[in-house]
């Protein structure tokens, strides 16, 4: 079962999922979870080989939507499912296979397709760094700053990918290896026949080129009562550009 954190009380209105992307954890979403936990329970896990949760020898999306439905199937009750980037390829891929308990469908930034963009470089930072004579996060920050190549863009990666070092314990809230060996799987998209005929909203980063208007067909295919929203003046971390923007969007779908 996936490390889980509950935010908010069970109530009238069904449970929200929240599935967080690559090198993420359910505590990235704190902020948004809580916030949105006013009026109904909010549920942020630990995907595999993240945060808290088992680390296992495969990390594909077969695999992580069976994670999903057995934290759904545990509810015993309707959920509704947020994903982002590979949160949100997960969570499709739940939705195309095995929807049953999944209500609305949110997918964050994130389309139904391979990607050629390549994540090495931040796993080859973190397998770079003894985790073990990192003295604090603000340390990793600096180191994996400067492996990542220095400047604005390589800092905030770096401080993003620090908040899963365990400084305490010495070791990478991670399973590096997995990852690495399966990040082809992470950035392709398994081939699936499948549709997901519930409502579906499909919100991405105005200033993000991960959702495309060429990925719209596929979207639909797949999703048919697909809806499209964008975010202005925010990037693939949506909803850490512009977090009242983002809960405000996720209100009005998850309330229609």
């Amino acid at each position: 079962m996936l490390a889980l954190t509950r935010h908010g009380n069970p109530s009238d209105r069904p449970p929200l999922v929240i599935a967080h992307g690559l090198f993420g954890s359910g505590r990235n979403w704190g902020v948004i979870a809580k916030r949105l936990s006013d009026t109904r329970e909010v549920i942020a896990v630990d995907m595999r080989n993240h945060g808290d949760s088992p680390r296992t020898d495969r990390h594909d999306y077969p695999g992580m939507a069976r994670d999903l439905a057995e934290v759904i199937a545990a509810e015993g009750r309707d959920c509704d499912l947020l994903g982002h980037s590979m949160g949100g390829k997960a969570a499709m891929v739940l939705a195309l296979t095995a929807p049953a308990g999944l209500r609305r469908l949110i997918v964050a930034d994130i389309a139904p397709v391979a990607y050629e963009h390549s994540q090495q470089p931040a796993l080859d930072a973190m397998r770079s760094l003894d985790p073990g004579a990192l003295g604090s996060r603000a340390e990793a920050t600096a180191a994996l700053a400067e492996r990542l190549g220095g400047g604005a863009e390589a800092r905030g990666l770096a401080a993003f990918l620090a908040q899963s070092l365990d400084v305490k314990a010495g070791h990478w809230r991670l399973n590096l290896d997995a990852l690495a060996r399966d990040m082809a799987a992470i950035l392709g998209f398994p081939d699936i026949e499948g549709r997901f005929e519930g409502p579906t909203l499909f919100l991405a980063g105005a200033e993000s080129d991960y959702v495309r208007p060429e990925h719209r067909a596929t979207i639909k295919a797949l999703f048919p009562a697909a809806r499209f929203a964008k975010i202005p003046g925010a990037g693939h971390w949506l909803h850490a550009d512009k977090p009242r923007e983002f809960e405000a969007a996720v209100r009005a779908f998850l309330d229609a």
